[in-house]
């Protein structure tokens, strides 16, 4: 057998990669001339097209990354993106993005946290949909339609202008954009009395494959179902929500109780494990485990920060936590009433008295580089588990690491797990959400702490949901499992499939097929169709 020489190697690798870039420059340029070609006024469109070579095309880019592991120069970039003004460009961006073979990433706010919104291995097309933030509130039916290019923050500061006692229960995090959040699910820290974001969507608009504009009634309600908590990149672009508005009291009561080890941390939290879930549906308290210095003598432990929303005044609030969990000392002067809105400001991290036009900046306060994992807990995790992760937080990678723990039960344990897609209802004490941060640039770094976390993750298997490991899709974790490149088969979806939607991962699959047979809306962790995988088998 005859061995290529080096030379010749490299000279068939330079071709390849040449043919391969050269295809790439000529689909770009075929995508641009073919948006001209079918829109109703090239001008206008041309107007919301950004390419390498425009100067607002690095900006436009980066503005709504959050996660800074991928903003290095090799992070994979769009040919174009696409900044729609109007409805109407966006049925032909799907058109010339199929017809010349170019994926479509679809952004609202940047949060996803693989980066799947803004990054792909292929040819794609970034559809940003920062433009699309209307919001429409209507006190009398308790309604709004949300554009899904809106924060959440802006959904709320729109809720407050118009009313006191009405609010909504998505997140913490006022960047976060509503088409991702709502479409997987959705939590904020009202589910125990309202369930998820997704729970409370009635109606909803949706460009399909085929550029069809549709709404609850022609998609069909199998459509509805899977993309409130199926994640809406799978079946096409979501233009706007239509959701329910839900009643606060002019008054809630929050609180942050900071427990160190030395603290009875340990002891505190091993308790909160068998009672959070129980709590009356007005109180939420999670917990937040971080690593801290002590004031006294810089001496390292680990803090228990019990974080609460009651809704309701501090004087129902205190005998409620004499009589359910006095080990936690919870006195007046730990509380604090405010109306619904503050609170929003006081858990996204502002202090009291900052004006909410501040929920109007869609720009993060921080960006960093993190990794992040989910978990489900059903049974108490033991005193000497618990030790264990105490252990794993005074390794060095752990500086900025946090594990979230939010409360089950309440209205989550009522709705069905086949109610949406989302299947994490009763049977489970808490969620978990794993974060590690760093500051450090590049690979080393980034590997170092991605182990940390990946450890870590491996340490909480026993403690955990299992058959499947149940994760959550909107803390996207690509350590799950991943679809091949190209077309991938229902076997290898379901790897990951089943851990964030259990049972449900078949109905979305049938779903998809229906409405995307040709599996153009996919990325790394999208819903494939049956067609795909059995032409792949021969049947």
């Amino acid at each position: 057998m005859k061995i290529q020489s080096t030379s010749g190697l490299s000279f068939v690798l330079v071709l390849l990669f040449s043919s391969s870039w050269a295809a790439s420059v000529q689909n770009h340029e075929d995508f641009l001339q073919c948006l001209s070609l079918h829109s109703q006024n090239s001008t206008s469109i041309s107007q919301v097209i950004y390419t390498p070579n425009n100067s607002s095309y690095l900006p436009i880019l980066q503005f709504s990354i959050q996660n800074l592991r991928f903003t290095s120069s090799d992070t994979p970039k769009p040919t174009v993106i696409v900044t729609p003004l109007h409805e109407s460009q966006i049925p032909t961006v799907i058109k010339c993005s199929r017809t010349h073979g170019i994926q479509i990433r679809v952004r609202s706010g940047g949060h996803d946290y693989e980066g799947l919104s803004y990054v792909s291995e292929l040819p794609f097309v970034i559809l940003d949909m920062i433009n699309f933030k209307s919001i429409t509130v209507d006190t009398e039916t308790r309604t709004a339609w949300v554009q899904s290019g809106s924060t959440i923050g802006e959904l709320y500061y729109r809720i407050a202008e118009k009313s006191k006692v009405l609010g909504f229960p998505a997140g913490v995090c006022p960047t976060v954009g509503v088409g991702g959040h709502f479409s997987g699910g959705g939590y904020g820290l009202m589910l125990r009395k309202y369930g998820l974001a997704a729970d409370n969507i009635i109606d909803t608009r949706l460009i399909n494959v085929n550029g069809e504009i549709l709404d609850r009634k022609s998609m069909g309600e199998d459509l509805f179902w899977a993309i409130r908590g199926g994640g809406g990149a799978s079946f096409g672009v979501i233009l706007e929500w239509k959701i329910k508005l839900l009643s606060v009291p002019q008054d809630v009561t929050v609180f942050t109780i900071d427990k160190t080890l030395e603290q009875n941390a340990t002891n505190l939290v091993h308790k909160w494990q068998s009672i959070a879930s129980k709590f009356p549906e007005d109180l939420f308290i999670r917990i937040i485990i971080r690593r801290v210095s002590l004031a006294r003598d810089g001496k390292q432990t680990i803090q228990a920060s019990f974080n609460s929303l009651f809704l309701g005044g501090q004087d129902r609030l205190l005998p409620l936590m004499q009589e359910n969990f006095p080990e936690l000392g919870l006195a007046k002067e730990d509380c604090t009433e405010m109306s619904w809105i503050e609170s929003v400001l006081y858990f996204a991290g502002f202090p009291r008295g900052e004006s909410l036009e501040v929920l109007l900046d869609r720009t993060p306060l921080v960006r960093q580089y993190f990794k992040a994992k989910s978990d489900y807990v059903k049974e108490p995790i033991s005193k000497n588990g618990l030790k264990g992760i105490w252990k794993m937080f005074y390794e060095d990678e752990a500086e900025a690491a946090e594990m979230i723990l939010s409360p089950y039960g309440g209205k989550m344990d009522e709705i069905s797990e086949y109610a949406i897609p989302f299947p994490h209802r009763a049977g489970n004490l808490y969620k978990i959400q794993h974060l590690v941060y760093w500051e450090e640039e590049g690979e080393v770094a980034a590997e170092r702490h991605i182990s940390w976390i990946r450890r870590l993750y491996s340490y909480m298997a026993p403690y955990v949901s299992k058959f499947p490991r149940a994760a959550y899709i909107n803390y996207r974790d690509l350590d799950v499992g991943v679809n091949n490149q190209g077309n991938t088969s229902y076997a290898q979806a379901s790897i990951w499939g089943f851990k964030y939607f259990k049972n449900n991962f078949n109905r979305l699959v049938r779903v998809k097929t229906m409405v995307d047979p040709g599996n153009f809306f996919r990325n790394e962790q999208s819903i494939p169709p049956i067609s795909l995988w059995r032409k792949k088998k021969g049947d």
